[in-house]
């Protein structure tokens, strides 16, 4: 059974940093596609970063250059580094899993997902 859980979320000042965490179990690594979604408060949810399974990562023009999306696999960990962050990246973050190799922005494309941790980015 998948279980995710994420961690790390705060409150930071612009132009911080902070990494997020995701304890991924029950997902066999190398046969999974893994992903950070971000949901703003009456917005959408949005795709920023995926690894598919052969360990290429993806993102998205909003967080390229500033967020660096990472697996531990002796953790069992799918990381988020966030730099330069900025007011409009305040939303809870959410890590998320699927068996298919590859990665799609889609949030339909993902099976499992973790509860979200809050990030709030002061200016």
């Amino acid at each position: 059974q998948v279980h995710l859980v994420e961690s790390g979320g705060g409150s930071v000042q612009t132009g911080g940093s902070l990494t997020l965490s995701c304890v991924v179990n029950g997902v066999p690594y190398g046969m999974y596609s893994m992903a950070w979604f971000r949901q703003g408060s009456g917005k959408e949810r949005e795709s920023l970063a995926c690894i598919d399974s052969i360990g290429s990562a993806t993102y998205a023009d909003s967080v390229k250059g500033r967020f660096i999306i990472s697996q531990d696999n002796a953790k069992n960990t799918l990381d988020l580094q966030m730099n330069s962050l900025k007011p409009e990246d305040t939303a809870m973050y959410y890590c998320a899993v699927t068996s298919r190799w590859d990665c799609r922005s889609e949030t339909s494309w993902f099976t499992d997902w973790g509860q979200g941790t809050q990030v709030t980015v002061s200016s």
